[in-house]
């Protein structure tokens, strides 16, 4: 839901002038099938050993159905052009996370 959000509203983040780059621990295989199966017009990033999400502090333990695991928090940061992060969105909603960022990115946010 994410992804096809972001998808669907890319225009906005080109007219922002935005880069969209999607990581995830999958591996490039899966990645290359989810952005072909989901007509995904950006760039996905595989980042198997976690060392992206451990760098930026999103490889977080977690729980589900009482058993606990790590994985990755759905965050995204905001990266200018200097590259400083100026934004943070932790724990996004799926469902509105595109909007969100581009309320951030067109200046209304």
């Amino acid at each position: 839901m994410q992804a096809q959000g972001i998808r669907d509203d890319f225009p906005r983040y080109e007219a922002a002038g935005a880069v969209v780059l999607g990581v995830s621990p999958d591996p490039v295989e899966r990645q290359a099938k989810f952005k072909a199966k989901d007509n995904l017009p950006y760039i996905l990033l595989a980042d198997e050993d976690h060392a992206i999400a451990e760098k930026y502090g999103v490889w977080v333990e977690k729980s589900m159905y009482g058993r606990t695991y790590w994985g990755n928090e759905r965050t995204t940061f905001i990266i200018d052009a200097a590259g400083q992060i100026v934004q943070i969105f932790r724990k996004v909603k799926p469902e509105t996370h595109s909007e969100d960022v581009l309320a951030f990115l067109e200046g209304s946010g």
